[in-house]
């Protein structure tokens, strides 16, 4: 399995976003604070947790006695880079050349 493909995986579940949502607002999360938000189990959300850690979208560090997570945003902006921004650029050029030429024809 590619980096990639761990990265849409782990972005292919609900709840896992959800998790990343909470990370996004809140870096630096236990287990019991992100178990909190969910109506899951402790094990679920463990279960969740690590295949985003898999994918490299959460990096748990120990704090002590605790193991705090914290949001990744790099694999996404690869993912944003790799398939998402190619195949807009086309589209956005294209709408702004569409905008000019009417707005040079209204002009007109």
């Amino acid at each position: 399995m590619t980096d990639d493909d761990r990265v849409f995986k782990a972005l292919a579940d609900a709840s896992r976003r959800f998790l990343l949502d909470l990370l996004f607002a809140r870096d630096g999360r236990t287990l019991t604070e992100l178990e909190s938000e969910l109506e899951m189990s402790r094990f679920g959300v463990a279960k969740h947790l690590k295949v985003l850690e898999e994918a490299g979208l959460v990096v748990a560090r120990r704090s002590g006695r605790e193991k705090l997570h914290f949001l990744n945003p790099v694999p996404i902006r690869l993912i944003h880079d790799r398939w998402i921004d190619k195949y807009t650029e086309h589209h956005v050029t294209t709408l702004i050349d569409l905008k000019n030429t009417l707005e040079q024809e209204e002009e007109s």
